[in-house]
């Protein structure tokens, strides 16, 4: 079995290869998108044996397509299944040239909103030393929400460290105190929170990162690393509490999408954290992973290999 254990939606992604909005765009690219995706590809990439639980549609080209991907990128898919009745989620993605891009997504009814616990039930943990969960399954669907408890719940009894990033999708929710309330319920489950500022301010109604790790710690999550946008990170445990300063990148390469850089801090915080760093430092690598990631239009093409990463981390 793989070192990581990751839950979510893949999603086929088609970038808008023109300026301006996205109903006025008559050329994509297609790529691979989901968060918890991009992480996977991130630590596979770090030469850590990821596996991904999802649902893909069977009759349809984007099923195929993401399957075939995840097996090039050297993802584990023995916990990948197909669902007959519905098909996979997509999305388009405008081009900026400063920003947040535009998005739309398809995947009301997707695949992935079937999984459900029986799902997690099969799966095998021997081996597993870590399970990183987002908030978006917990918004697709009741049955996601369930199951996402259930591989926390699965991942405890076996004393395996569960990570988890909010991943705040509010559109998908009925309101936003439904959308705090739920995922707070998550987050205090799990080993380790991963928010960003404005993440943690909706979720906790405070507007510090002191003061929302100090929310999450009294409710006995054990590591709170928050992503504080140019600032870097701060980083609370028992045994720390600091900030990390950002990666420069801008010094070394443009800017051009902002899309997935929140992934590649995870990846370098979980990679980190499989490899024995201190908390600290494996914030830092997030810095510099999610820095690299900001500079290509896709959503995980800029997750460095080993190499990459040795390179980059000499820079600072």
């Amino acid at each position: 079995m793989a070192e990581v254990v990751l839950f979510g939606e893949p999603m086929v992604l088609f970038i808008g290869q023109e300026y301006g909005a996205l109903k006025d765009v008559t050329t994509f690219q297609k790529a691979l998108a989901g968060a918890e995706l991009n992480v996977c590809i991130g630590l596979t990439r770090l030469e850590h044996s990821t596996t991904y639980i999802t649902k893909l549609g069977k009759s349809d080209p984007f099923g195929a397509y993401l399957y075939e991907s995840l097996e090039k990128e050297g993802i584990d898919t023995s916990n990948v299944s197909f669902d007959e009745d519905r098909t996979t989620g997509f999305m388009l993605k405008s081009k900026v040239k400063k920003g947040n891009p535009d998005t739309a997504y398809f995947r009301k009814n997707s695949a992935a909103s079937g999984i459900c616990p029986a799902d997690i039930d099969k799966i095998s943990f021997e081996g597993v030393r870590h399970v990183h969960v987002t908030g978006i399954p917990c918004a697709l669907s009741e049955s996601c929400l369930a199951a996402t408890l259930r591989l926390i719940e699965r991942a405890h009894e076996r004393r395996i460290y569960v990570s988890f990033d909010p991943n705040l999708r509010p559109s998908l929710w009925k309101n936003p105190r439904i959308m705090a309330e739920t995922l707070n319920g998550v987050a205090c489950r799990c080993d380790m929170v991963l928010p960003g500022l404005s993440e943690g301010e909706t979720l906790t109604g405070r507007h510090t990162a002191e003061a929302i790790a100090d929310y999450y710690l009294s409710k006995g999550v054990g590591d709170v690393v928050i992503k504080t946008g140019k600032e870097g990170a701060y980083v609370r445990n028992r045994e720390t509490n600091c900030r990390v300063p950002c990666f420069p990148v801008e010094k070394f390469a443009k800017v051009v999408d902002t899309v997935g850089a929140g992934d590649g801090f995870a990846v370098g915080v979980i990679s980190g954290r499989l490899e024995g760093l201190s908390l600290r430092d494996a914030a830092m690598r997030g810095n510099v992973i999610g820095g690299l990631q900001l500079t290509v239009e896709g959503d995980n093409e800029g997750l460095p290999d080993r190499r990459q990463l040795a390179e980059a981390l000499k820079r600072i």
